[in-house]
């Protein structure tokens, strides 16, 4: 963890937009390089590389000690992301992002997310976040897809809502969003809805939300979010890019016989096949290593043309992936 005196000297040269030292001069060009987008009628003017704060609880899989996580989200920060997301059940996600981002809070866009099911109970979640988060206020505050929307009828959702609404109206947040591993009808009719400046979606290769491969109908009403948020000029975050991580991270294991010389090309592929939807603004990638950081600003920060080549080895190792035991055993929406 940095001294007083080197976080001081950090939040001086981020407000100068300046590099911090110790980067070679291929990372501060890919730093430079990283393309930005406006996040929809946020207004906001982010990078296109998103922090998923899901990759930082130990129990999920990040295996560092802490002070190293929060040394790997600064990392995050001083490559030039901008976009931390999280929420109040990623158990300690909040204070690792809380503790890295302090410094630089007024530069960072940080968004959080409600998973409560009880209106009544919306601030106090809330509350408890922006302690945690070291901040005042959040950037955005996101109905959380699950726990959360999946659990919710549509009605209780708006109710949610309007806590949010009021917390906006006092400045605890800028912007509403919600966000949605499937369940794509309820989503659909938050977006109708046109209280929502944002919405994160599942939208990776592999047709996966949290806990289940998606259906054709499931598919064609995720496709009728993306739409009806574009038309409405909502900020759109693409989440599960890389299948949360089976198509990097855990290819190997998920399909061990898959030739290992393409396996890491398979990360690369997969974010440039979200991106060639213009629709999307941001990529919400979980990214446990700072090796992690690093290749997916190289690729996004390189050609990010979507090719035949990308095409054939994600249909190659998709049709195989899909047959496994890992993915059999997923509900099927």
């Amino acid at each position: 963890m940095p001294s007083p005196n080197r976080r001081h000297f950090l939040k001086t040269v981020a407000a100068a937009a300046a590099l911090p030292a110790g980067f070679t001069a291929a990372e501060e060009a890919a730093t430079a390089a990283l393309p930005h987008r406006v996040l929809g009628r946020t207004g906001a003017k982010l990078p296109v590389l998103a922090y998923g704060g899901a990759a930082l609880p130990r129990a999920w899989g990040n295996s560092l000690p802490t002070e190293a996580r929060v040394a790997l989200v600064r990392h995050a920060f001083d490559r030039g992301i901008r976009y931390f997301d999280t929420a109040g059940n990623y158990m300690e996600s909040q204070a690792i992002l809380g503790e890295a981002l302090e410094p630089v809070r007024k530069d960072a866009f940080i968004v959080g997310k409600v998973e409560t099911t009880d209106p009544a109970k919306v601030r106090a979640a809330v509350e408890k976040s922006i302690r945690e988060l070291r901040t005042d206020y959040l950037d955005a505050i996101l109905i959380h897809g699950t726990p959360g929307l999946e659990q919710m009828t549509v009605k209780r959702a708006m109710q949610v809502h309007a806590e949010l609404v009021k917390l906006r109206d006092e400045k605890i947040t800028k912007h509403i969003g919600l966000s949605a591993h499937g369940y794509f009808g309820k989503a659909l009719a938050l977006i109708n809805s046109g209280g929502f400046d944002l919405c994160m979606l599942s939208v990776g290769y592999l047709p996966r939300g949290h806990n289940q491969i998606f259906s054709p109908r499931m598919l064609q009403l995720r496709d009728a979010c993306v739409a009806r948020a574009h038309e409405l000029k909502m900020g759109l975050v693409a989440m599960k890019v890389i299948g949360a991580g089976m198509m990097g991270a855990w290819s190997g294991h998920l399909v061990p016989k898959f030739d290992k010389d393409r396996r890491p090309q398979l990360p690369a592929a997969a974010i440039r096949h979200v991106l060639d939807d213009k629709r999307f603004h941001l990529l919400c990638i979980g990214m446990r290593r700072r090796v992690d950081i690093t290749e997916n600003l190289a690729t996004l920060t390189g050609d990010t043309t979507y090719t035949a080549e990308d095409k054939a080895l994600l249909q190659e190792f998709g049709a195989v992936a899909m047959k496994c035991e890992a993915i059999r055993k997923m509900r099927v929406d």
